[in-house]
């Protein structure tokens, strides 16, 4: 009616024209997507998350009115017996930071077994509002109180001056030939989720102790130095 164009999706969830994206009168912003091999090459597994959204009016998925939800999923295959269930943790911390609220699935390569690592597919609705930090996608992380060992020192990290998360990211970015891919908003906002990340964990350790929350890495992986401070407000 505007004189605008617009486009609108079709898919299996909440996809109608009553939620189609405008430009002013025609120019989006827009994402650049990096495609990953043919599966013939590198197949993969495709596997619902246990906090999959409920993409629906009609009603809430468990874990968004059941605060103990991460006991039942402590207890299914995978997650009772492999770091699935701490590497689905890194990626909603991920998604936490970048504002992505459509993790509905995560996929692995399937040659790497139960215990290969998750592929951050499909960010494409990350950085949308930067004044928005929606808690309910670190929901894995304030439901579970887990978090490996390597994550909090890295994120520790990027919260001390030298290091600040925004100022490493804007260095970063602008050696992007489609430098500023961020705005200045944008950047800052990953400062301010990255203290309430932290806040989250420090929630947990004063509820069930640093040796609950803190998950050892595993033989092998490197972390940050050790002499960075550890877990503070």
């Amino acid at each position: 009616p505007a004189s605008n164009v617009c486009f609108f999706a079709k898919c299996p969830y909440m996809c109608k024209t009553e939620y189609a994206v405008c430009g002013n009168p025609h120019l989006l912003e827009g994402s650049l997507s990096a495609f990953l091999p043919s599966l013939n090459l590198a197949p993969r597994l495709s596997v619902p998350t246990p906090w999959i959204r409920s993409y629906s009016l009609a009603g809430k998925e468990e874990w968004e009115v059941n605060p103990l939800y991460c006991d039942t999923v402590k207890q299914i295959y995978p997650y009772n017996s492999s770091s699935r269930l701490l590497n689905i943790i890194d990626m909603a911390i991920f998604d936490f930071l970048i504002g992505n609220m459509d993790r509905h699935h995560y996929e692995m390569f399937t040659k790497f077994g139960d215990d290969g690592f998750l592929i951050h597919l499909d960010n494409a609705r990350g950085f949308g509002r930067h004044s928005q930090d929606e808690l309910s996608i670190l929901s894995p992380l304030s439901q579970c109180c887990r978090i490996k060992k390597k994550t909090l020192l890295h994120l520790q990290l990027l919260a001390q001056a030298d290091y600040r998360l925004s100022d490493v990211m804007r260095e970063s970015l602008l050696e992007d030939e489609l430098s500023p891919v961020l705005t200045e908003p944008h950047l800052l906002a990953l400062d301010r989720r990255l203290r309430i990340i932290l806040q989250t964990v420090q929630g947990c350790v004063e509820a069930h102790g640093e040796q609950s929350v803190i998950a050892s890495d595993p033989a092998g992986e490197s972390a940050p130095d050790p002499g960075q401070p550890h877990l503070t407000r």
